[in-house]
């Protein structure tokens, strides 16, 4: 490609660019969903946490299907104002409580809609939501309203597979994971640090 014509194809990309850049004028708040069968999910929404946090944002998290287990992005964030709830029950594989997770659940999902009606917080992270919905332990309704009624200028990201397709249609932003490799797969364990 000549030099003339790769100036003039980057000159109309510029123009594109900037006609979108134009027509972008509104703000405010906005719903992240993290979707999809592949790894990065929660990986994805921490890296916009401290992203937040490095602009000076208030951030809260509350994580559900989370472990008791040491947690990476907990260790820092928290140290750094971001206010964390995890549910703490670990995978529903492994309680194999029903009732229990239902609590657990419901107890965590408290903490997430005092942040969501809390204006202080600009960014409120949901961990892991998705799953609540089709296992019983959250009402799709409720989780539709707060994202609704949450203050103008908060951000919320949802993670987790399968996310509902009510909730998809009300996020600004869709993004799916899809697993091409992973090194579960070939009898690799999680990793400190890298996985958790």
């Amino acid at each position: 490609m000549s030099e003339d014509r790769y100036q003039q194809r980057q000159q109309q990309l510029k123009e594109r660019v900037e006609e979108r850049v134009a027509a972008a004028t509104k703000t405010g708040g906005i719903i992240i969903v993290f979707t999809g069968n592949g790894k990065g999910k929660s990986t994805a929404a921490f890296g916009t946490v401290a992203r937040a946090v490095g602009h000076g944002l208030k951030v809260g998290v509350i994580q559900f299907i989370k472990g008791t287990w040491e947690n990476g992005e907990r260790n820092l964030l928290e140290k750094n104002g971001v206010e964390f709830h995890v549910m703490a029950t670990g995978f529903t594989w492994n309680t194999q409580d029903k009732g229990d997770d239902i609590k657990a659940a419901e107890e965590a999902w408290l903490e997430g809609l005092r942040m969501l009606a809390d204006a202080s917080f600009d960014l409120v992270v949901l961990d892991e939501l998705t799953y609540m919905i089709p296992c019983g332990y959250l009402a799709l309704d409720e989780i539709l309203t707060a994202l609704k009624n949450r203050p103008p200028h908060q951000s919320v990201i949802i993670t987790g597979r399968a996310c509902h397709r009510d909730i998809t249609e009300l996020a600004d932003t869709v993004s799916e994971l899809r697993p091409v490799k992973h090194a579960f797969e070939n009898g690799i364990q999680a990793q400190k640090g890298i996985d958790w």
